[in-house]
């Protein structure tokens, strides 16, 4: 009986040891499934429409990653260095794709057919008057429902630093001409910057204006606002809102209003005085036109986190840069690590066209005909400065 005893404790030990192993072996293949921002890519498969939706990761030889999932081409996580070296992730998002399906939000999208709105909804070309998708408030946003933040794209390309996406939006879709066929490259440079190119050309005649729509803290902790983030922005005007928040047309001068961001301010520094532009929209939610669009080598907008000795330079083909500083978050979105992003957790710099271009003759233009090539290339650019120089 004695040796029975043994023989039971020696099979008990045996199988509890081989369970440990099991475990510890299971939690190793489990972690080496999830990538440095901590995103298990067997959450974002899953079929919409028809296509599978998948996670993709794009690394540089310095160690920055980032994540990107083909449902609406949204930047998923984006791993950067703080001035130590520590790799952490600056955009908001979602850890799995059911969270982008249901709870929404344009966290990192690809924004289309035509960010911002477009009032009416119509636009006229050559004569003849283009009826868009009605909301009920007399304007399409973001190129209706659904967008192309909605849609699965099409993976032509991947690799370990370059992403190649494609959508064809079909003729007439939300009531827009031409079949427009999108692509979307995503590239992790050495230089460490992620650069954003857009490539489209159309079979008839048609208005186009896109944006990726990133939420960014540079902080790399986005339980924390982002109202101590320095900014400086390459204008002197801004798109003046009328009291529904459409663009009347008129561009404002900055000089000696909140929205002056020639010299570095902090975000948080004027976002609540008494103006009555900012009480229109709650806060930043404008589009500021660039002293020297489409020059690549003149920074569009200067982003700089004191704490993280982060600063994220944008450089953008584009004519305008529109700022939004969540000021519509509640709260009530749990992100990625289980964070409820909150007003004011992110700052959107949305590089694009102003709203409502195609009725607005004296903005600049949309119009892309067939046989034209549209090209719009952003790149967002991060470094880090020595913690000495982070005091003010």
């Amino acid at each position: 009986m004695k040796y029975l005893r043994h023989d039971i404790a020696q099979t008990w030990l045996a199988i509890a040891l081989s369970l440990v192993v099991y475990i510890c072996s299971y939690s190793h293949a489990s972690a080496q499934q999830l990538t440095q921002s901590g995103l298990d890519a067997g959450r974002f498969v899953t079929t919409i429409d028809g296509k599978q939706t998948g996670l993709f990761t794009l690394t540089n030889n310095n160690g920055m990653e980032a994540c990107i999932t083909n449902y609406g081409a949204r930047l998923v996580s984006l791993m950067t260095p703080n001035w130590t070296g520590r790799m952490e992730d600056v955009v908001l998002g979602y850890d799995n794709i059911g969270d982008y399906i249901v709870q929404g939000q344009n966290f990192g999208a690809a924004m289309g057919r035509y960010v911002g709105r477009i009032s009416g909804p119509a636009f006229t070309i050559d004569g003849k008057i283009y009826p868009l998708q009605d909301n009920g408030k007399g304007y399409i946003s973001h190129g209706g429902n659904p967008g192309f933040q909605n849609r699965v794209w099409d993976v032509v390309e991947q690799g370990p630093q370059k992403l190649v996406l494609r959508y064809v939006s079909p003729d007439g879709e939300n009531g827009f001409p031409g079949e427009l066929t999108v692509l979307l490259t995503y590239t992790l440079t050495d230089q460490n910057s992620l650069d954003v190119d857009f490539n489209a050309i159309t079979t008839k005649p048609t208005v186009i204006n896109f944006t990726n729509h990133s939420f960014f803290n540079i902080s790399g902790e986005p339980n924390r606002d982002i109202l101590s983030h320095h900014l400086w922005i390459d204008s002197k005007r801004y798109a003046e809102y009328d009291k529904n928040k459409n663009v009347t047309g008129k561009w404002r001068k900055v000089k000696r209003t909140p929205f002056n961001f020639k010299k570095p301010r902090e975000i948080g520094e004027r976002i609540d005085r008494d103006n009555e532009q900012l009480a229109i929209t709650n806060g930043y939610d404008h589009t500021f036109l660039l002293r020297h669009p489409a020059n690549m080598r003149k920074p569009a907008a200067i982003l700089y986190e004191p704490r993280s000795g982060r600063t994220l330079t944008v450089y953008t083909t584009e004519p305008a840069i529109h700022i939004y500083t969540a000021n519509g978050l509640k709260g009530d979105q749990r992100g990625k690590g289980g964070i409820l992003y909150g007003k004011r957790s992110a700052v959107c710099l949305e590089t694009m066209h102003p709203s409502d271009s195609p009725n607005k003759p004296q903005f600049p233009s949309t119009l892309l005909r067939p046989g034209e090539n549209y090209h719009s290339k952003t790149v967002f650019k991060f470094s880090t400065e020595p913690k000495i120089l982070m005091k003010k």
